[in-house]
């Protein structure tokens, strides 16, 4: 895209296929939406602590520390979620997965929030960082790490399958066995522990679908997707609605705009 090399991820291919013009705001025009999402920072902050308990260090010294940085930071939590409850939770869940003890890293410093990359489209790159490789109670696996207040359905049987993320990850590394470690958050704590195996016809597809995404994206076509539609209605809820509706100042307490993103006023030029 304009002669400059571009490194691609599963987030982007995921935003763009959600709607092209939010991947425009977003990776084009400089759009970020602001990190106040509470559940957000903390599942980066409880990832450090896993990391942590992995390389024999205090991994609930390792979360408050990190889940501190954003104690009076004005967060918009859900529900009954408070800065202190959700520490609590955590803390819990690291307890939790101590004594379940089924996963095994054997060399945490590199095998632990691995990259991988892979060249696409040209000289341009598709790169994932794989939170985990290692095995679950004796098996190997590649292993994905997620906070989150719901637990996740497992019906139908084999309906991991078909997790998008995974299959990407799957793509990246060649590995057919992989599995999703859930930490819930709720009035009682549960970790679930979720295997499935991505087929070669997954990755297959799944590197079509990239590369066709990419050759998409490289010829401009970002035309929106409009989702407002009862009873989901996508742009309602999007960060990014007021810039598509002309109105900037409404997006203005949720997004902020990277430096340098104003000399990207070439884009305006383009074909769609």
């Amino acid at each position: 895209m304009g002669g400059v090399k571009v490194t691609y991820s599963y987030t982007q291919i995921s935003q763009y296929l959600t709607c092209p013009r939010r991947y425009r705001h977003r990776y084009l025009d400089g759009w970020q939406e602001k990190d106040t999402r509470a559940a957000m920072l903390f599942g980066r902050a409880f990832e450090q602590a896993l990391s942590a308990y992995f390389l024999r260090e205090d991994a609930p010294a390792v979360l408050f520390r990190e889940w501190s940085l954003y104690q009076n930071q004005g967060l918009h939590y859900s529900k009954a979620d408070t800065w202190d409850r959700m520490l609590q939770q955590g803390i819990q869940l690291l307890d939790r997965f101590c004594q379940d003890d089924r996963i095994r890293i054997r060399r945490p410093r590199h095998e632990l929030q691995i990259k991988f990359t892979r060249p696409v489209s040209g000289n341009n790159d598709f790169v994932a960082y794989v939170d985990a490789i290692g095995n679950l109670d004796g098996e190997g696996c590649l292993i994905e790490w997620k906070t989150t207040s719901n637990r996740y359905s497992e019906e139908p049987d084999g309906v991991l399958a078909l997790d998008p993320q995974l299959v990407c990850y799957s793509w990246m590394t060649g590995i057919s066995q992989v599995a999703k470690v859930v930490f819930v958050r709720k009035r009682l704590v549960e970790i679930q522990y979720l295997r499935t195996k991505i087929t070669d016809e997954q990755r297959r597809e799944f590197g079509q679908l990239a590369e066709d995404t990419i050759k998409r994206i490289e010829s401009a076509h970002f035309l929106p997707h409009s989702g407002v539609r009862f009873p989901q209605n996508p742009c309602s809820s999007c960060p990014y609605v007021g810039l598509c509706l002309g109105k900037p100042q409404t997006s203005e307490t949720r997004l902020v705009r990277r430096p340098g993103a104003e000399n990207l006023g070439w884009l305006d030029e383009l074909a769609y």
